[in-house]
């Protein structure tokens, strides 16, 4: 089934139920909407994004921060047959560029804090956006764009007549690959439905159960695993923040029972409660029936801790790839906690295989990398034939990632051959960093590595060597670093000689090993 047409189901069958609730506790506010004003809302973009000349395989993007709105938008341009083509909200104006020149976005809606970025580049971004759509305040709205609601107000609740098929295009994913440049992911409707399904075989959420939501719904790890929800008719609430007060008062007051973290917040609310600055007496948590962690490497010993202050709440990581349509396609299970530290095994309906460099099958207890098949696996790399050659082959996707299986079956990752540091569920490319650090007239050469950290997964950390006779100081390293965006900046510096093999490439193997190691 098309994700609109369960959407449109659930309006039918659940009409005036809470679908979306969004939480700010910025500004103490508190927003919801029914099943059934979701689905007028997404008719209502539909129709005023056809009217404007939005047509079947058209690519409509769509540049926001999380809120009620969000979901809505992005139901409705799948409605109207384009493509839906979420765009990072972290992007810097260059990225934003490229994606929209990539993708051909003929319609962007953005929210107030993008309207900077957009002027910095929309002059080349008016060869291919006909309508620009802004989601803020009216008084922000700039003189370039239509008002959100204006545009919509007038237009038809009904759902429009579009033939959609489940092997139609969907939508494109952004990822980014060791080259530092966005990659679009080509998903299809097939490829959305198939999540839903994962996620639901995986965690067994029902209509009672409400999920928390708190990553960015632009990737698809935060939409993905709300997909299981979804399917059921299960209530999602948005929470804008991430302090761990505000985690805990959304679980208690909106009675949330599964709630999806990155590693950072959950390391933050256990030193919360360590440091007595929160009180779990004070919130009511007892529904709270599943706590589970995705998008980077997960230390044992957290989960361990999490285990003796919720010692009633089951835990699942689950592994996944934009280009797997997001998580599920490896997953540990909630029964199997005595593997903590395993990314688990095949999700529901996915296979995987552990190959050597010939694509031969490995015997357990070997390493090599890791290959999974199923219903998730995305189309190609639009426009990048190369690269989607490199990756898909035989209907196997090749993750990038070096993993072992055990005599039990479960799977361990060893390595990231893609050589991407996650720092805080974000990937960010080494090579950037370092490209950026050669402009610097005392560096002759850096290797920027990922470095073990309980909160964040792994620190961005460089190794330079400067060049003779150069005097730089660490301070001075970090402040070179501040015209990147925050979550790309080093946040260690090692002065070193930067190995390097007979053929020139850095042997970062050993500056992991020198310098740290995920434990």
């Amino acid at each position: 089934m098309l994700i609109t047409e369960i959407l449109a189901r659930n309006a039918r069958l659940y009409r005036d139920d809470a679908a979306l609730v969004e939480r700010d506790p910025t500004t103490a506010s508190r927003r919801e909407i029914s099943w059934s004003e979701f689905d007028r809302a997404a008719n209502r973009l539909a129709n005023a994004l056809i009217r404007v000349g939005v047509t079947k395989g058209d690519r409509v993007g769509h540049l926001m921060m999380n809120c009620l709105e969000w979901l809505p938008a992005y139901f409705g341009i799948l409605r109207t047959g384009a493509w839906a083509v979420p765009i990072n909200f972290r992007f810097e104006a260059e990225v934003i560029r490229a994606c929209v020149l990539l993708a051909e976005v003929k319609v962007l809606l953005f929210g107030p804090e993008f309207i900077e970025r957009i002027e910095a580049v929309k002059q080349d971004l008016d060869s291919v956006i006909v309508e620009y759509l802004f989601l803020g305040p009216r008084e922000a709205c700039p003189a370039f764009a239509r008002f959100y609601t204006d545009f919509i107000s007038t237009a038809d609740e009904t759902e429009p007549r579009v033939p959609l098929q489940i092997c139609d295009d969907a939508a494109l994913y952004f990822t980014s690959g060791t080259t530092g440049q966005p990659k679009a992911v080509r998903l299809t409707h097939r490829n959305l439905e198939h999540a839903c399904y994962v996620e639901n075989q995986h965690h067994h959420q029902t209509r009672d159960d409400i999920f928390l939501c708190i990553p960015p719904l632009y990737h698809t790890g935060a939409k993905m695993h709300w997909f299981g929800s979804f399917i059921v008719g299960g209530r999602a609430v948005i929470l804008k923040g991430v302090k761990p007060e505000w985690i805990l008062q959304a679980v208690s007051e909106e009675q949330a029972t599964i709630v999806w973290l990155l590693v950072p917040w959950a390391h933050d609310i256990l030193i919360a409660w360590e440091n007595r600055e929160i009180d779990l007496r004070n919130y009511c948590l007892a529904q709270w029936r599943l706590m589970h962690i995705g998008a980077q490497p997960v230390p044992p010993s957290l989960i361990h801790a999490w285990k003796r202050v919720f010692p009633k709440q089951a835990y699942d990581t689950n592994y996944g790839l934009t280009e797997s349509t997001g998580p599920g396609c490896v997953h540990l299970g909630v029964d199997n906690t005595n593997k903590i530290g395993a990314i688990g095994i095949p999700g529901f309906d996915w296979e995987c295989r552990i190959v050597d460099a010939e694509d031969r099958e490995l015997a357990e207890g070997e390493t090599g990398e890791l290959l999974v098949k199923g219903p998730g696996v995305m189309t190609e790399y639009y426009r990048d034939p190369e690269a989607t050659a490199a990756t898909l082959v035989d209907g196997w996707l090749r993750t990038g990632d070096v993993a072992r299986r055990d005599t039990d079956g479960f799977i361990w990752l060893v390595d990231r051959t893609k050589d991407l540091i996650i720092s805080g569920g974000e990937n960010v490319s080494p090579v950037e960093i370092e490209n950026f650090y050669m402009n610097h007239p005392s560096v002759q050469d850096i290797a920027v590595i990922g470095t073990p950290d309980k909160r964040l997964g792994e620190l961005i950390t460089a190794i330079v060597q400067l060049k003779p006779g150069a005097q730089v100081s660490t301070a001075e390293l970090l402040t070179y670093a501040e015209p990147l965006p925050r979550y790309k900046r080093p946040r260690l510096i090692h002065f070193d000689r930067v190995p390097r093999n007979a053929t020139g490439k850095i042997e970062k193997p050993k500056l992991r090993k020198k310098y740290g190691r995920l434990e």
